[in-house]
């Protein structure tokens, strides 16, 4: 399980460095892909295959919008020796992400953020949503 939030610069190349709990968990290859919102995702080749089986099993436009949003952009990278990944240039200009970018472990994924998108998404989840979300909480 990914959980975890840090903030890391993109350096001129693109690259960002992914902590190293998440560089263990993940593998030597992993993929980058889009967000479903505005963001980056990364998973494991495990976690990409598990998502694109369950995608092949909906129904047609459902599955083109799904694979349009995570195939057509998906990239599998390697750590460098530094532990930085490559974030393609589309990705990180489709998600605005250029010099601070938050990286947030998902549970079964991890999400790379603009930290100003980052940051208003969450103020958004908090007011909008949280409260419900906790009322169908059994603690």
């Amino acid at each position: 399980m990914f959980s975890g939030m840090s903030v890391h610069s993109v350096d001129s190349k693109g690259r960002i460095i992914l902590p190293q709990k998440f560089r263990e968990e993940l593998g030597t290859e992993f993929y980058v892909t889009g967000g479903f919102s505005d963001n980056i995702q990364i998973m494991s080749v495990e976690e990409f295959e598990n998502l694109r089986e369950q995608i092949r099993q909906l129904p047609g436009q459902k599955a083109m919008a799904l694979q349009y949003i995570l195939f057509s952009a998906a990239t599998l990278v390697s750590p460098n020796s530094q532990g930085r990944i490559p974030l393609p240039q589309t990705l990180r200009e489709n998600s605005g992400i250029d010099g601070e970018a938050v990286v947030v472990g998902m549970d079964s994924r991890i999400e790379v953020w603009n930290k100003e998108r980052f940051d208003k998404f969450m103020a958004v989840q908090k007011q909008k949503y949280l409260d419900d979300a906790l009322e169908l909480l059994k603690f």
